[in-house]
């Protein structure tokens, strides 16, 4: 759930593309997460989609002609630009860039972009010969210089990036004058492995959700955020989010080490393999007529414990070391093992859960335990998305102190 666009105003223009189809699915992915979509269309992309269709998706009027009326008489395309939270132009041509960027308003898009304050978003679906022309890269050069953000155009048939892609950064732009503004957030996601020989490893069951759906909750609330994965198979959200790979102990390591030197939080939700083995075969290990298998591991370093003793002395006149929040995946003595690891590793927060309910699931059930407190305080199951808003509301009002 994207609540960063639950009652936002969002002004979607689609132009003339063979990509505009793509437009209505957009459209009913934010009418979905909550969001008030206003359509304007050119005349060209009503010869590629109706706009009954988006009338239907988003029950609301859809403007196809600069001196189209809104019930009340007023100018619609003129009313949806006053009143948007953001203006996404998804798919954009190239004529539709030209207008933009010198401010001609012969059609519902760039008319409504001369009238409105809200940020622009630009989709290009355009042609790979027409997008590297030097005149096209000249307009985008103007628009992204006055602000506007920029969705490089996909490969494929149409050339438009998929749709998430642009809710991502549709996400951003909302974003931006959030509380966790101008704060570099790190967060670890996913699980870690270690190579028995070219074809097996040791790992840690983790999916990432977790650790993914704080960094896009972060990238929401106007945080620059760094995600360093380990390896899962969810997808990639962009749009203000730096994706650092760390698939191992050592990378991971060296990775967070290296983020945290100018970070303001760590969110340390990555599940971290501690043991290696001692020697990495380089050739597979074939099956024997032995019955066992002696596999000799040594002990990584820990690195949360490493980056919260480095938290407080990052910057030694900063009387605000780094927030650093970690997570506790127990099977049993939840409560007490986590708490000793608070202790221990010198947390601001730690979040503990039983590894059964939660490692692959959607949502979560927790107990939340803050530095000097006396007791656990034990949550309601609750999605991923909306757990990761409560640890972000904890750093948030840490930094403000």
């Amino acid at each position: 759930m994207a609540f960063i666009l639950q009652g936002k105003t969002i002004l979607l223009g689609v132009a003339g593309s063979v990509a505009a189809h793509h437009a209505a699915t957009l459209a009913s992915h934010l009418a979905q997460a909550g969001a008030q979509v206003d359509v304007v269309m050119t005349h060209e992309a009503t010869q590629f989609i109706g706009a009954l269709t988006f009338e239907t998706i988003t029950h609301r009027p859809v403007v196809t002609d600069t001196l189209s009326l809104l019930p009340d008489s007023s100018i619609a395309h003129i009313a949806m630009a006053k009143r948007a939270d953001v203006f996404v132009i998804a798919p954009a041509t190239a004529p539709i860039l030209a207008k933009l960027a010198h401010g001609f308003a012969d059609d519902p898009i760039s008319a409504a972009a001369l009238a409105t304050r809200a940020p622009l978003v630009i989709a290009p679906a355009i042609e790979p010969a027409l997008w590297e022309n030097a005149t096209t890269r000249e307009n985008v050069r103007q628009l992204c210089a006055r602000g506007a953000t920029l969705v490089e155009p996909g490969s494929g048939r149409n050339w438009l990036v998929d749709v998430d892609t642009i809710i991502d950064a549709t996400r951003a732009v909302l974003g931006r004058q959030g509380d966790l503004a101008q704060r570099k957030i790190v967060i670890t996601a996913g699980g870690t492995q270690e190579a028995i020989d070219p074809v097996r490893v040791i790992a840690n069951l983790s999916s990432g959700r977790m650790g993914f759906a704080l960094a896009e909750a972060a990238r929401d609330r106007g945080a620059q955020v760094t995600l360093i994965a380990g390896v899962t198979h969810l997808r990639v959200p962009r749009g203000g989010i730096e994706l650092l790979s760390a698939p191992t102990w050592a990378k991971m390591w060296d990775v967070v080490l290296r983020e945290i030197q100018h970070a303001d939080a760590l969110i340390m939700s990555a599940a971290v393999t501690d043991f290696r083995p001692v020697k990495s075969a380089k050739q597979k290990i074939k099956p024997s007529a032995d019955e066992t298998f002696v596999l000799e591991l040594v002990r990584n370093q820990d690195i949360l414990g490493e980056v919260a003793r480095a938290s407080s002395r990052l910057v030694p006149s900063d009387p605000h070391p780094a927030v650093v929040v970690g997570f506790a995946a127990e099977t049993e003595d939840v409560q007490k093992n986590a708490r000793k690891k608070l202790e221990s590793k010198n947390l601001d927060l730690i979040v503990a859960h039983p590894v059964a309910e939660t490692a692959l699931s959607e949502t979560a059930r927790s107990w939340w335990i803050p530095r000097h407190t006396s007791r656990a305080v034990e949550l309601p199951v609750m999605a991923k998305e909306e757990f990761a808003g409560k640890i972000l509301d904890f750093i948030a009002e840490q930094l403000r102190r």
